[in-house]
């Protein structure tokens, strides 16, 4: 068990995942959190994230900060995905070895895994079978990542940990149509054809594809789980262990935000890989199980949008 008072950095406290995890750390009493912004220094230049983590010496790391976004950007920035993720998982995991980190949770995602992946997807299919073209980019960089940690685990006897989430959504998400993930952008795609009279919402794909989706509060508990109580080299699965078709989600999502008109679902546009199943059997072995259900995680992280609207 990690000591309260101990000094955590969460790298990415901003983000979906930091906010909440730097929520829910001080709601369990974790006293000593340290963050950053990005006008304190970049987590791409390698000399300032040494620099700042020489000075602060945490004794713990949340390695959340990454790049993300949907299928869209995914595809028009492959570049940015790549670079930037790849500099600041490299430049984290090689300062936290430096500065003698106790404990490091590298968060992956379930992007690393093949596009015909058997499901639900095992940790062991890893590198099994060719990438989704298009999130390579940003899975090639996550992959990375896990390696970097496997092999300095190997050479140093370091302690760092990999968590492997599904498909993530919740309060403090990115909402915009281009970049943001499936279920906030859906969320305000219908909140705006709602309140414009709009007669229809154009979907893309077919709405076959089914995806498993993860609150990011039930996330950021899991993560503190292992923090906790995990210490060894195999990366862990992290979702809810349920899957549904976009046109199932969308249905959810046209019930919730109270939206009337038709939804037409674009077939000439990609939707990605046809099924993502996270197996979640070995997390749950260990002791952790999700606990709030799709459609209440969806009402919710709708309210924290309309909330801020109205900002």
């Amino acid at each position: 068990m990690i000591d309260k008072k101990a000094k955590i950095y969460v790298a990415g406290h901003s983000g979906l995942v930091g906010s909440a995890s730097t929520r829910i750390l001080k709601e369990k009493g974790y006293s000593n959190l340290l963050v950053s912004d990005v006008s304190d220094f970049d987590l791409r230049r390698q000399d300032q994230v040494e620099k700042f983590m020489a000075r602060e010496k945490p004794e713990y790391l949340y390695l959340l900060a990454a790049k993300v976004g949907g299928i869209k950007a995914n595809m028009k920035f492959p570049a940015e995905f790549i670079y930037d993720n790849l500099m600041i998982e490299a430049n984290l995991i090689h300062a936290s070895f430096k500065s003698k980190v106790k404990k490091l949770l590298y968060l992956g995602s379930s992007c690393a895994y093949p596009r015909g992946c058997p499901q639900p997807m095992k940790e062991e299919y890893l590198l099994s079978g060719k990438l989704e073209p298009t999130n390579e980019a940003y899975a090639v960089a996550k992959i990375a990542g896990l390696k970097l940690c496997r092999f300095y685990n190997q050479q140093y006897r370091t302690n760092y940990i990999c968590v492997m989430p599904t498909n993530l959504y919740g309060k403090n998400d990115n909402f915009d149509l281009e970049s943001g993930h499936a279920i906030p952008a859906l969320l305000r795609k219908f909140h705006q054809a709602k309140i414009s009279n709009e007669e229809a919402v154009t979907i893309w794909g077919e709405g076959k594809a089914r995806r498993e989706f993860l609150y990011s509060e039930d996330l950021c508990d899991a993560c503190i789980f292992l923090m906790d109580n995990y210490d060894a080299e195999k990366i862990v699965n992290v979702g809810s262990g349920e899957d549904i078709s976009i046109a199932e989600l969308v249905g959810i999502i046209r019930e919730v935000t109270g939206f009337k008109g038709r939804v037409i679902f674009d077939s000439s546009k990609p939707e990605g890989a046809p099924k993502k199943l996270l197996d979640v059997s070995f997390v749950n072995g260990l002791g952790w199980k999700s606990k709030v259900r799709l459609k209440d995680g969806i009402k919710l992280t709708y309210e924290w949008f309309l909330a801020q609207a109205k900002q």
